[in-house]
């Protein structure tokens, strides 16, 4: 069969490699995008749209169980779990179809199938069917990762599980073991926490949330605490002994070892990328730790073949492999994008309270010898926060002080995820503290804060 040829061919249809398609197809040229399992990825059929189903649920449960402090009442407090998951299969089931309709409005091929390199611009399918052969001017890898699992940690589905099986539980966990605090662990803890599973959160590092401000980490750790969660920090899962019905944990913490008795683990200790059977050896093209060695225009090194997303290393996080595709899909048309900036990229987290960062922590910041003026505002000093009953958070600022340079952004409470792109903006303007003061803010707003917040780093702030 003669191969089919076109001028862009993705590998992988995930937020990466499905918008890189389209941006592509909306530039002019012909494209196709080889998927194997779901379009729209794991981001959306496994990870970051139905975990936000799922915890959407788990906070409203958590509103109805306060309905007395709003004045309301709510008797007979419950939840279907099954229903929990129906709904958030229904929502990841209606974007994959969003994501299937765009393609097709854009004109996009799209093959199902297991793709592998097989030459200069040629790429070889396996498909249900047979064998198809595509050719393209320009190859893109966009084939995302998957969950790290560690030597006698392996989820096997019942009691040990990875986030896919925490998607779709079959039973609600009584006492839960999280490994690991990342994004991924730190969701999964907050949901099964709220819907009432004792929870205990063991973490290698000296703190939850070990990417974000060590003030931020520390002000939601106190929340989680509150909340019930059991942090352990600094400690190190050795060993699960699996029997009917619980698995016993040994934990490593302060050089003893420790025996914890839980019905249910879920293990989030990581990411490895998808790099296996792509043929990427074969055509020289460099890994490193299960991820592919590209520029800051994520060229392969490789005439023509470029890749995207996790795949391509950190940030792993859905919006920068989208920033990623088009940026490719710019270059292969001939256009000069700018390069995706890592430090631009903010990062996310839905767990309660929220969590979001952009930039350089205070930490960083001072490491990269910079003078600092430093700018933090409690919710409890924001009229909107306290009406909505959601007074517990921080607004965090770091600023360059020689030149105003806004260096870094870390907030903690509620809707923080939606109000960190204002500052996420201001950097892409290159804005100063001068122009963050001069903006008028509209009240009552939660987005006060941000002005805030500046204002408190240079000794101006209003309501604190």
């Amino acid at each position: 069969m003669a191969a089919k040829s076109f001028d862009f061919v993705v590998i992988g249809a995930g937020p990466g490699g499905y918008v890189a398609a389209i941006r592509a197809a909306q530039l002019g040229l012909s494209v196709a995008v080889v998927e194997r399992e779901h379009l729209g990825g794991i981001c959306l059929n496994w990870g970051c749209i139905p975990t936000k189903a799922l915890l959407r649920s788990s906070e409203v449960f958590h509103l109805m169980e306060r309905a007395k402090d709003y004045g309301l009442t709510a008797d007979k407090i419950g939840y279907d779990l099954d229903a929990v998951v129906d709904r958030s299969r229904g929502v990841a089931k209606q974007m994959e179809g969003g994501v299937r309709g765009l393609l097709k409005k854009n004109k996009v091929t799209v093959v199902m199938g297991e793709a592998k390199l097989a030459g200069k611009g040629k790429v070889s399918v396996k498909t249900k069917d047979g064998t198809e052969e595509l050719t393209g001017k320009t190859v893109v890898l966009a084939t995302g990762a998957r969950a790290r699992e560690l030597p006698g940690l392996e989820a096997d589905g019942d009691l040990v599980w990875t986030y896919r099986h925490a998607l779709k539980p079959a039973r609600m966990p009584k006492k839960l073991l999280v490994i690991g605090s990342g994004a991924i662990g730190i969701e999964f803890a907050s949901f099964y926490n709220t819907l009432g599973a004792d929870t205990t959160v063991v973490e290698v590092m000296d703190r939850v949330l070990p990417v974000e401000d060590e003030e931020i980490s520390k002000f939601a750790k106190k929340q989680f605490e509150k909340q019930g969660m059991k942090i352990m920090q600094k400690a190190m899962v050795k060993q699960l002994d699996r029997a009917k019905g619980k698995v016993t944990a040994h934990i490593e913490v302060g050089g003893k070892v420790e025996k914890h008795e839980f019905d249910t683990v879920i293990s989030a200790v990581g990411i490895v990328g998808n790099v296996e059977n792509l043929g990427l050896e074969e055509q020289g093209i460099k890994v490193d730790r299960t991820h592919v060695v590209v520029d800051e225009y994520c060229r392969t090194g490789v005439e023509g073949v470029y890749a995207i997303g996790d795949i391509a290393g950190a940030p792993w996080l859905a919006h920068k492999a989208s920033h990623e595709g088009v940026m490719v899909a710019e270059l292969a048309a001939g256009n000069k994008p700018h390069p995706v900036r890592p430090e631009s990229i903010a990062g996310c987290t839905y767990c309660h309270p929220q969590v979001a960062s952009v930039g350089l922590t205070e930490a960083q910041a001072k490491e990269a010898g910079y003078e600092l003026k430093v700018g933090r505002f409690p919710f409890i000093g924001n009229g909107k926060a306290v009406a909505l009953g959601e007074q517990e958070g921080l607004v965090k600022t770091v600023f360059d002080a020689k030149t105003g340079e806004l260096l870094g952004a870390h907030m903690v409470g509620a809707e923080v995820t939606e109000l960190i792109q204002g500052y996420v903006v201001g950097q892409a303007l290159e804005t100063t503290e001068e122009d963050l003061m001069n903006t008028v803010f509209p009240h009552p707003t939660l987005s006060e804060m941000l002005h805030e917040s500046v204002l408190q780093a240079y000794g101006r702030a209003i309501h604190i």
